[in-house]
C-alpha cells in the first residue's frame, strides 16, 4: 500500500465528448443541481467500480447515475480525474493507517491494527485495490508510491521485531504473501468478504507473533509487483 498520496496531478487520459468543459469543475464552486450530478456520478461510479473493477466504461457510469455523458465528462473529463475522484477519501485513510501504525506505543497492535484496516478495505472493495496498486496508469504515482509503501512495511516489521513481538524470521514479504491471500477475497459478497478477510488475518498474525518456534521455508521473493498483478487476474 502507498505511504502517502501521490502530489502529482494525474494526466488526463482519453477526451471528452464535443461541446464539455475541458475541466472539472471545483466542487465548490457549483450549483446545487450540478452539484447533486457529481455527487450521483461518484456514487455510481464508486458502486460500480467496488463490484466490477476500475475498466467500466464512463457511458456506463453516467447511465447509472442517470446523467448525459456530457453531464459527466463536464465534471469529470477523464477517467483518471474520476477514478481519482471516487478514491481521494480512501488514499487519505491508508495514509492515515500508517501513520497510526507508527505512533502507536505497542508496536505489535500497530501492525496488527494497520493490516486488519488495509486488509478489509482490500477485500472491500475491488476498484480500489486496483486503483491503490496502480492497474490504472496515471491515477497514483505508483513507483514511488510502491517504493514508500515498502519501505513503510520494513519499518512497522522492524519495530515489531525490536519490541520481541514478532517472530524473528519474519520477512516484510510475509505481508506480502498476506496480502496475495487476501486480495482474492475482493469482489465476493458483503455477506461474505468481510468475514473471510477478518478470519484469514487473525489466523496468520497468530502464526506472527513470537513465540512460534516451527522452523519455516525461506521467504519468496515477493513485491508488491505481484499483488498489482493478482488484483488484474481477480474474479471477472
Amino acid at each position: 500500500m502507498p505511504a502517502q498520496p501521490s502530489r502529482k496531478a494525474p494526466a488526463p487520459t482519453g477526451s471528452a465528448p464535443a461541446g464539455s468543459v475541458p475541466a472539472a469543475a471545483a466542487p465548490g464552486a457549483l450549483r446545487a443541481d450540478a452539484r447533486k450530478n457529481r455527487e450521483r456520478i461518484l456514487r455510481a461510479a464508486r458502486e460500480a467500480y467496488a463490484v466490477e473493477g476500475l475498466d467500466v466504461p464512463m457511458t456506463t457510469i453516467a447511465r447509472r447515475a442517470g446523467v448525459g455523458p456530457a453531464t459527466l465528462y463536464r465534471h469529470f473529463p477523464s477517467r483518471v480525474e474520476l477514478i481519482t475522484a471516487v478514491f481521494a477519501g480512501q488514499f487519505a485513510q491508508c495514509v492515515a493507517a500508517f501513520e497510526e501504525a507508527f505512533e502507536d506505543p505497542d508496536p505489535w497492535h500497530g501492525l496488527c491494527s494497520f493490516l486488519d484496516k488495509v486488509c478489509a478495505e482490500q477485500a472491500a472493495d475491488r476498484g480500489f485495490g486496483a486503483a491503490f496498486l496502480g492497474r490504472f496508469p496515471g491515477v497514483i504515482d505508483i513507483e514511488s508510491e510502491r517504493e514508500g509503501a515498502e519501505a513503510g512495511l520494513a519499518r512497522l516489521v522492524r519495530r515489531a521485531k525490536d519490541a520481541g513481538q514478532l517472530r524473528q524470521d519474519f520477512d516484510p514479504s510475509d505481508i506480502i504473501l498476506l496480502l496475495l491471500a487476501n486480495v482474492g477475497l475482493a469482489g465476493q459478497s458483503p455477506q461474505v468478504s468481510p468475514a473471510a478477510s477478518r478470519r484469514l488475518v487473525a489466523y496468520l498474525l497468530q502464526s506472527f507473533r513470537a513465540g512460534r518456534t516451527d522452523p519455516l521455508p525461506p521467504p519468496a521473493p515477493l513485491t508488491l509487483r505481484q499483488i498489482q498483478h493478482a488484483g488484474m487476474r481477480g474474479p471477472g
